[in-house]
């Protein structure tokens, strides 16, 4: 049996959210991921310097965002893995991953897009393109994020896991007008069914994770954007997770039983001790 060739991609990358913050996120998650000798590790290159965060046609960032999905794409294709992990970043770090394996898997390629927001907006709605990136995956997104998506999913091959049905906004309506299934925090609170019954459904025998830190409740994992320090989670400005990380591995486990994960990205981390810390000792003399 050939074995299974695994990327680790380190992918920084924070136009797609506009917020900087996620590019040193990423940068220490990828000291977080467990050890594993046997995965190579790739870090993507990025921009990372606001000058380079220039929009264009309403979309922040889109000149260097699409240089650096064609850089993501080029190392896919030249080392042709298995299986992808990719540690960000905002939340359009999965666009080129998922394209790639949705090419390698074929039809009966599936995704768990593991968030409280669904990512599904477009620019009509949208100037940030990790609100758009399921929208590009599905070939109706963003006119040129779409084009490069070679491998375009259908809306059955998607399942929202932890998504606020209740507080989707307009941007947000296509999760319903392309009936796309979900289950929210309290479907998969205590146990994985609607999400296997999906699996088995749709045929799923490869499946590829977006696991947006979001997605958890901020009075169980702190480094997230809604859990800032000295702020009112209530003032967020958007749907807030209510996953406990602990019900995210039982949800994991249960789905790695009945499929094979071939892919799976954690995005949106915002580690705010180190982020305040690390601000704290630049305004120091000796760090200057």
């Amino acid at each position: 049996m050939t074995k299974q060739r695994t990327v680790r991609l380190i992918l920084p990358q924070w136009q797609g959210g506009a917020n900087p913050d996620y590019l040193f996120g990423a940068q220490l998650l990828a000291a977080v991921l467990p050890p594993d000798t046997a995965a190579e590790t790739i870090h993507v290159p990025v921009a990372e310097t606001s000058e380079h965060n220039t929009a264009a046609d309403g979309v922040d960032g889109k000149p260097v965002l699409l240089k650096q999905m064609a850089e993501t794409r080029s190392i896919l294709a030249v080392k042709h893995p298995d299986r992808v992990i990719t540690a960000g970043g905002d939340c359009s770090i999965s666009e080129a991953p998922f394209d790639y394996l949705s090419g390698k898997y074929g039809e009966h390629f599936g995704v768990i897009w593991l968030d409280v927001h669904p990512d599904i907006a477009d620019p009509s709605t949208s100037h940030h393109l990790h609100e758009m990136v399921v929208a590009d995956l599905l070939g109706k997104g963003e006119p040129d994020f779409s084009r490069a998506v070679k491998n375009p999913l259908l809306p059955r091959q998607i399942m929202y896991a932890g998504l606020d049905h209740a507080a989707l906004r307009p941007m947000d309506q296509s999760v319903d007008t392309l009936g796309i299934r979900y289950a929210t925090p309290e479907d998969i609170a205590s146990d994985s069914q609607s999400v296997l019954d999906w699996l088995a459904a749709e045929k799923i025998d490869h499946v590829a994770v977006h696991f947006d830190l979001d997605a958890l409740t901020p009075a169980d994992f702190r480094s997230i954007l809604p859990a800032q320090p000295n702020t009112d989670v209530n003032d967020f400005g958007a749907a807030v997770g209510q996953l406990a990380l602990r019900q995210v591995v039982r949800l994991m486990r249960d789905v790695s039983a009945h499929t094979d994960v071939v892919g799976f990205s954690i995005a949106e981390h915002m580690p705010w001790d180190a982020i305040n810390l690390r601000n704290a000792l630049s305004e120091i003399s000796i760090f200057k």
